[in-house]
């Protein structure tokens, strides 16, 4: 029986894998979709960049209350109700008029929909795992890239096929019949033989250190992390580049995504988890200067693959380092409203990224500024490793109940 139930974390990690993968489908879809409403609607780049933006940010403040609420009544509960909204906000896209409908339709239900599936998703695989945390935490999160791949190929074929509003509808059944199967299965672990996990509660948490500089790294990487997630295709197409090539490399993005959490979990465990998210951040801010250099495809193509592979490793690294760092107490809680972080910077940078665009003709000022703040989370890190390790040798060591 118990080989059985730890047997169970891989359905478990497989499930989130797919919640992740429908869910960030259908929010990366975006880039697919972009340059039908500018076409539509007659908006500028700054105005539609706002629609991903609000998303953004909503699910990862969703995150949050989503974690906490996972805590108490579970996991598969909160993302069966992810993916009935994820299915609403789809459905009700579909017959906007106007960018400002789109605010009320994608952006409020794909952020509320990704945040009650992502964070609860990712808080359910931690407990099932020790020695192998970091890798089935990379597969889960796999999820995402995967998404990131799907999303922008299957809108655009389902545009050419049947137009935007159609390509949305076809979204919606592809989530409705992935996605609730895989909330049906997801399934938490509860500690052995004690009715309360190890651990510091949520507040004990957030009096912590640590939490605020993961917190500060999460602000300042995700400023530039999510530009090319919207920008990318219309940067492409500048160029002098197809459509198709332009929604190709957001694909790549998501294939390099997946390549860093697969990967980066086994590296993780041998040099450090904190460590190596150092130096996925650092690899932001480099392809992100390469990004600004590039005019080639095959340049951009490898850019992509890159940065989504850095993207992909620190996704991965951040789940495994708070249950590390806090045990399995509040994880879910404490992952959601770490990610309110990420929210921030990421309602910010493609926004400033399309205003910068409107107002000078060029993504240059966004870019690199993006790549001084993935930098400047790199510097948060190691600031926080070194803090950690001078506590400890001093003989201050946290406490996790």
């Amino acid at each position: 029986m118990p080989q059985e139930r730890a047997a169970y974390g891989w359905v478990v990690v497989c499930a989130a894998f797919t919640l992740m993968l429908v869910g960030f489908a259908a929010a990366y879809s975006f880039a697919a979709f972009f340059s039908a409403f500018q076409a539509e609607f007659g908006a500028s780049r700054g105005h539609v960049a706002l629609v991903f933006s609000v998303a953004a940010f909503l699910w990862f403040l969703a995150g949050a209350p989503a974690g906490m609420l996972a805590d108490r009544v579970g996991a598969r509960r909160v993302a069966a109700a992810g993916v009935a909204c994820l299915v609403a906000a789809l459905g009700l896209a579909a017959l906007s008029h106007s960018v400002t409908a789109l605010y009320v339709t994608y952006s409020i239900g794909i952020g509320i929909g990704v945040g009650l599936v992502y964070v609860p998703s990712v808080g359910a695989v931690q407990p099932w795992f020790t020695s192998h945390r970091a890798l089935a935490s990379g597969i889960a999160v796999a999820g995402i890239g995967a998404g990131n791949i799907v999303g922008p190929l299957l809108a655009a074929w389902w545009i050419d096929l049947f137009g935007w509003r159609g390509a949305y509808a076809a979204m919606a059944a592809f989530v409705l019949v992935l996605g609730g199967a895989a909330a049906w299965a997801l399934r938490e672990r509860a500690a052995p033989g004690a009715k309360i996990p190890a651990g510091p509660g949520l507040r004990e948490a957030l009096r912590t250190r640590p939490f605020w500089l993961l917190y500060a790294s999460l602000v300042l990487s995700c400023f530039g992390l999510f530009v090319p997630m919207v920008h990318l295709g219309a940067y492409a197409q500048d160029l002098g580049y197809s459509e198709a090539q332009g929604v190709g490399l957001v694909s790549l993005i998501g294939l390099g995504s997946l390549l860093g959490r697969f990967t980066v979990g086994p590296f993780a465990d041998r040099i450090g988890r904190e460590a190596s998210l150092a130096a996925m951040y650092a690899g932001l801010g480099v392809m992100l200067v390469v990004w600004w250099a590039a005019s080639a495809w095959w340049l951009l193509a490898v850019f992509a693959v890159v940065f989504g592979a850095c993207y992909g490793g620190y996704v991965a690294l951040v789940p495994t380092i708070v249950m590390d760092l806090y045990g399995p107490r509040a994880v879910s809680g404490i992952i959601g409203c770490l990610y309110t972080g990420a929210g921030l910077g990421t309602l910010v940078g493609p926004w400033f990224a399309g205003l910068a665009y409107d107002a000078l003709g060029a993504y240059d000022l966004p870019i690199l500024a993006g790549s001084l703040c993935a930098f400047l989370a790199a510097a948060v890190v190691v600031f926080m490793m070194r803090n950690e390790k001078g506590r400890r040798q001093g003989g201050e060591v946290f406490d996790r109940g």
